[in-house]
C-alpha cells in the first residue's frame, strides 16, 4: 500500500512555529512527515521528535526524513504519551509542538475512516496493534455505551437518539 501524504497549512504552520536552528520540536502526529521535513530544513543543531502510532506512517516518514536522520528521533507511540516519550529521551522542554491528522488514514479505504467506499471495512484504528475496531463498537456496545461515546467524543447533541437508532438497526 502506497503512503500518500499531503501537507495541509504547511507554510502557515512553519511560520507560526518561529523555528530556531538549535530548537527542539515535536510532531506529535508525524504522519507522512511533510511538516517534519520542513522543520528539519530549518534545523542545524536542533532536534525533531516525531511521534506516531501508525507503522505505515513511521515507515513513510523515516524514508522521507532520512537525509536528516542525525537530528530526528521517531517514536512509535500516541501523542497522548508525549510527556513520557520526552522524559524517556531526557528532554525537559521543547520549543514547539504540532499536532494534526494524516490524510493517509482518512483517504485509504482499508483504514476504515472513509465513507466514500461501500466496500471499506469499519475499522478506524490509527494503530493496527489495537484489537478493537469501530465495527466491534458499533455492533457490540450497549446503547448506553454508544450514547456515552457519541456524547463525550463526538459532542453530538443527538447522541442518545443516534445510539438508539444504531441498536435498533442491529436488530433488523
Amino acid at each position: 500500500m502506497e503512503f500518500k501524504h499531503y501537507s495541509v497549512l504547511l507554510n502557515e504552520t512553519i511560520e507560526q512555529l518561529h523555528i530556531r536552528p538549535d530548537g527542539i520540536y515535536v510532531d506529535g502526529t508525524l504522519g507522512g512527515g511533510g511538516h517534519s521535513l520542513e522543520i528539519c530544513r530549518h534545523l542545524t543543531t536542533g532536534r525533531l521528535i516525531g511521534i506516531d502510532q501508525d507503522a505505515d506512517a513511521i515507515a513513510a516518514a523515516t524514508e522521507r526524513l532520512k537525509d536528516y536522520a542525525d537530528r530526528v528521533t521517531i517514536v512509535r507511540s500516541n501523542y497522548a504519551q508525549m510527556a513520557d516519550v520526552l522524559k524517556n529521551l531526557g528532554i525537559e522542554k521543547v520549543d514547539g509542538i504540532i499536532l494534526g491528522v494524516s490524510s493517509f488514514q482518512l483517504d485509504t479505504p482499508e483504514r476504515g475512516f472513509t465513507y466514500r467506499s461501500e466496500d471499506a471495512p469499519l475499522d478506524m484504528r490509527m494503530d493496527k496493534r489495537q484489537r478493537l475496531t469501530a465495527r466491534d463498537i458499533v455492533n457490540d456496545y450497549s446503547e448506553a455505551e454508544l450514547f456515552r461515546i457519541i456524547r463525550d467524543y463526538g459532542e453530538d447533541r443527538f447522541a442518545k437518539n443516534i445510539a438508539k437508532h444504531i441498536v435498533q438497526a442491529r436488530k433488523e
